[in-house]
């Protein structure tokens, strides 16, 4: 181990001193993608789903996607441990492909993979994480595509919580392309402070069909591509200015086993809920609650209002890496 962060620091060594001697200066801190005209898809190239052990001689992460973004090699990677992602420079790490196997151990995997309850029954609807370990609650909003507004009066109502009160959007592609000054605003809330928001796919086109089953609906209607439903939402949640997260939520929370494989073997933590407000599921200790902040859904958002004022929420409001 001693040898190989020797290795590691001798090669960012090398990679510095050649920019240095180039007149250039290289940051290896995290890395924050600045928004802008562009087109997504110009700016974040190269976008291959990877898993590889990274180390900089100081810290190790997984990496779970490599890609070019405005020229520069990144990764996007994952504290196994807290669940944090990051955007970082290729030049400043080591990397060498890993497996689910080897990486077993870590709380991460052991969330990617959980302990199948066998009290729960395999379910077409809301499968994966349901609900989080302990107490208070886990608070997600899904930002499904719709041409209304985003409902800020739900995130000042959050905000006034206290600093830094954790939510987790789950940001289809779509609604992102459409609302990019709404995305803009709630960024600035995470800038500040006001909010500590994990950013979770749902989706590009969250296709949906009125009137079918669940069964050939959603992703499961012939023709989807996960994968590019997948990539194309984080790619224009990085070239926006985010950083994607290693939470995926299906569309209507409708998935088969075969949807469930394909979404952990892109390293995503498949994302449900026990306490979809709109439909009268009360929350309890460990809930993950589900509300529709796009305008979409106003019951959902005065059922969460009328418990916060109430008490009735479970507190604290936790962050949902704190889940599993």
């Amino acid at each position: 181990m001693i040898v190989r962060r020797l290795l590691v620091l001798l090669l960012w060594a090398s990679v510095a001193g050649a920019a240095t001697a180039y007149g250039e200066e290289i940051s290896c801190a995290p890395v924050e993608i600045t928004p802008g005209p562009t087109p997504a898809d110009e700016r974040v190239r190269d976008y291959p789903p990877v898993f590889e052990a990274c180390d900089n001689g100081d810290e190790s992460r997984l990496a779970i996607r490599r890609m070019n973004v405005d020229g520069e090699a990144l990764l996007l990677t994952v504290d196994p441990q807290s669940l944090q992602t990051s955007l970082e420079r290729a030049a400043c790490w080591r990397c060498e492909e890993t497996s689910d196997a080897a990486q077993a151990e870590t709380r991460y995997l052991k969330a990617l993979h959980p302990t199948q309850d066998s009290a729960r029954p395999p379910a077409l609807v809301n499968a994966g994480l349901i609900q989080g370990a302990g107490d208070g609650a886990f608070v997600t909003g899904d930002l499904c595509p719709t041409h209304k507004p985003l409902d800020r009066a739900f995130f000042e109502k959050l905000a006034a919580q206290g600093p830094h009160t954790p939510v987790a959007l789950a940001v289809s592609g779509a609604w992102l392309a459409h609302h990019r000054a709404d995305f803009a605003w709630l960024r600035e809330k995470a800038r500040t402070g006001a909010l500590a928001i994990t950013w979770a796919s749902h989706s590009y086109s969250h296709p949906y069909v009125a009137g079918l089953p669940d069964r050939q609906n959603y992703f499961l209607r012939p023709g989807v591509d996960v994968d590019r439903e997948i990539f194309e939402t984080e790619k224009l949640i990085i070239a926006e200015g985010a950083t994607p997260s290693v939470f995926f939520r299906f569309p209507g929370l409708v998935a088969d086993s075969a949807l469930l494989e394909h979404i952990r073997d892109r390293h995503l933590i498949p994302l449900g809920a026990d306490s979809w407000l709109a439909l009268g599921l009360r929350p309890r200790p460990g809930s993950i609650v589900l509300v529709h902040p796009n305008g979409n859904e106003p019951v959902g958002i005065k059922l969460f209002s009328r418990l916060m004022d109430t008490g009735a929420m479970p507190r604290p409001l936790r962050p949902l890496n704190e889940a599993r």
